[in-house]
């Protein structure tokens, strides 16, 4: 764990808050030279001046991290950070908890910050669980009673009590990721930055600990969050970006952020170039995003089939993903539907889908397909849904089966302590 403070936000003076204002950042891969035959060179382009000059943009040492990324995280927003390793993601974490200092830009956090980072990373291992509570707490600014008045929750959170007493060298891997979250989570941050804390600890614990930072993001704090698990991503979050290579190529919903990345073949951005003959510009769920699993789900596309093209066989292409791991559930398109669409104009489509999925985020993707030569043509607008548990039934797996279960007793004597005359039992579920 990991704080600073820049403002006076607990004074009344500046709101918390975050200003990733135009962030560069490069760092420098490491010469090695393995014999004198291969520093004698190097000394001498540097002294001669033939070498690359260390502020080049292009010099073959350096490498951007970050390349102008800027953003704003105010009260009561929750900015998820996502992209693939290397993407930058870290780099991020690091310039705004001040590990890292920004090569060009600047770089604000206002107010007392929580950092869920390396969570166990800053406990002395020689002191106690206790002791540790109150130096964490102290590096964060907090005074001792403060400290008190929350230590008693967070030992109970992290669940355990009966080795608070101990040098925390001892303490098992889960143990220490325990408290460090349970410090770092209960001693009322003012701005709360989390890197892929979610998994710490049990699956029991990952509950917990998901619960207590939904409290507070609810809260209302300023909250950035980087994590591979994209469902949380989108539940936690209200805005999202999406890094790749140092850059941000998407900014908005966490659900578009989380479409653009787990797409497949399909751009960042919905493209349309205009030479296609058919544009997709809108998509809506009928009924709202919350859907529960087994029931219907309506779909409103809009478009307009610009010409009737003789060569090319273009059609529309729905497909529905998992939010959390980026995996396609379903694709099909109107064409392999034998839906025929109109020769030319404005058109409406509905999509009539039945959510056979578990509970889970999905995002469903629209897009223009070249079923001719099978290949994609440009991404639509898409949509993000939420299906829960139905209330008939819960199930486990990666299909809504939708169950009937009919059970009749055929045993014509009476269970033990049941009436004497015999009784026919039936019973019958279903989430049709």
């Amino acid at each position: 764990m990991s704080e600073h403070v820049t403002g006076m936000a607990g004074h009344g003076v500046l709101t918390p808050g975050i200003a990733f204002d135009h962030v560069w950042k490069k760092f420098r891969r490491g010469e090695v030279h393995d014999s004198l035959r291969d520093l004698i060179p190097a000394l001498s382009k540097r002294l001669t001046g033939r070498g690359p000059r260390p502020d080049e943009l292009g010099n073959a040492g350096d490498f951007w991290a970050l390349r102008d990324v800027s953003f704003t995280v105010e009260p009561g927003q929750a900015l998820g950070v996502i992209g693939a390793n290397g993407a930058g993601k870290s780099t991020v974490l690091k310039t705004l908890t001040r590990i890292l200092r920004p090569t060009r830009g600047a770089c604000e956090v206002r107010g007392r910050v929580g950092a869920l980072i390396e969570i166990a990373a800053g406990f002395h291992q020689d002191l106690t669980g206790r002791e540790n509570v109150y130096l964490q707490g102290a590096i964060m600014g907090m005074r001792r009673f403060e400290i008190a008045q929350k230590f008693d929750e967070i030992v109970e959170f992290a669940g355990i009590a009966d080795f608070i007493d101990t040098p925390v060298k001892r303490y098992s891997s889960g143990m220490n990721a325990r408290l460090g979250f349970s410090i770092a989570a209960h001693l009322d941050p003012e701005v709360l930055i989390i890197d892929e804390v979610l998994a710490v600890g049990d699956v029991k614990f990952q509950q917990k600990a998901f619960d207590r930072i939904q409290r507070m993001v609810k809260s209302g704090i300023p909250v950035v969050l980087v994590s591979h698990q994209l469902d949380r991503v989108v539940s936690l979050c209200t805005d999202a970006i999406l890094l790749h290579r140092g850059q941000i190529v998407r900014q908005g919903t966490p659900g578009e952020c989380v479409a653009a990345y787990a797409r497949e073949g399909m751009p960042t951005t919905e493209v349309d170039d205009g030479r296609d003959s058919i544009a997709l510009h809108s998509a809506g769920l009928a009924h709202g995003s919350l859907i529960r699993s087994g029931d219907r789900m309506l779909v409103d596309l809009g478009g307009t089939v610009r010409y009737r093209d003789p060569v090319v066989e273009h059609s529309i292409a729905i497909q529905v993903r998992a939010a959390h791991n980026g995996e396609s559930v379903y694709w099909t398109t109107t064409s392999q539907c034998h839906v025929p669409l109109p020769t030319a104009g404005d058109f409406e489509m509905r999509v009539d889908l039945q959510a056979n999925l578990p509970p889970a985020v999905y995002t469903l993707e629209t897009a223009v397909w070249d079923e001719t030569s099978d290949r994609f043509c440009h991404a639509g607008p898409n949509v993000q849904f939420q299906v829960v548990a139905a209330t008939e039934t819960n199930f486990r797996g990666s299909t809504q089966m939708n169950p009937r279960f009919d059970v009749r007793s055929t045993d014509a004597r009476p269970a033990v302590g049941a009436p004497t005359s015999p009784v026919a039992a039936s019973a019958t579920a279903s989430t049709s």
